[in-house]
């Protein structure tokens, strides 16, 4: 089993991803959704915990050994950020989705000098909208960044597009499609649901249902 089946499993396990194929969610974008996403539960299981910030660690260690700094996006991937940056013994910051409206004003917090090569830390990529405002942030501030890392993405080609525009290596710990494969593994979903869940990837924005 590939790493990224096993996160998938794993998430699937403690119910951080939820499949319902034929009663969606909705977002609040207000897409209608047969997924939902909800990686924070992780921070509640010891183990499953640990085992995603080694493979957060193994990645920010393989692709992108030149980082001197890790940036986590807020809110979720604030916890990610630190952790990995703790076990990695490399500085940490992290960046709001605007500057704050008292005291300093500050949209990144924590210590930093322009140049440093940065690496962010997500916990889920949809769109990347707001995943690069925050890169955008960072080089506005005068930091290089090198890549970023997320335990979890849908793979829509808009977000692809995306990062590719902005100039922005990307990795995720797991993705849709291993969810899927896993999921029918498993038996969580059967085949046609596998048809539904495949569908909605295709064009989320104007899913309406199974």
């Amino acid at each position: 089993m590939t790493n990224e089946k096993v996160v998938a499993e794993k998430l699937l396990q403690i119910n951080a991803i939820k499949l319902s194929p034929t009663a969606p969610f909705t977002w609040a974008s207000g897409w209608k959704s047969p997924i939902y996403c909800d990686n924070r539960k992780t921070l509640s299981f010891p183990f499953i915990r640990d085992y995603v910030k080694s493979e957060l660690c193994n990645v920010i260690f393989e692709q992108f050994q030149d980082a001197d700094l890790l940036a986590g996006v807020a809110t979720a991937g604030i916890p990610w950020g630190a952790m990995a940056a703790d076990q990695l013994k490399l500085p940490y910051i992290y960046v709001r989705p605007k500057p704050k409206e008292h005291g300093l004003g500050n949209q990144i917090e924590g210590h930093f000098e322009k140049g440093q090569k940065t690496v962010v830390i997500e916990d889920l990529v949809s769109t990347g909208k707001s995943s690069l405002q925050a890169v955008d942030a960072l080089r506005a501030a005068g930091l290089e960044v090198i890549g970023m890392v997320s335990i979890f993405t849908y793979g829509f080609v808009v977000a692809e597009k995306a990062f590719a525009d902005a100039g922005v290596p990307y990795k995720s710990l797991t993705n849709y499609n291993s969810l899927i494969e896993i999921a029918i593994e498993k038996n969580i979903v059967t085949a046609d649901q596998q048809s539904i869940l495949l569908n909605w990837r295709e064009d989320p924005a104007n899913w309406t249902g199974a």
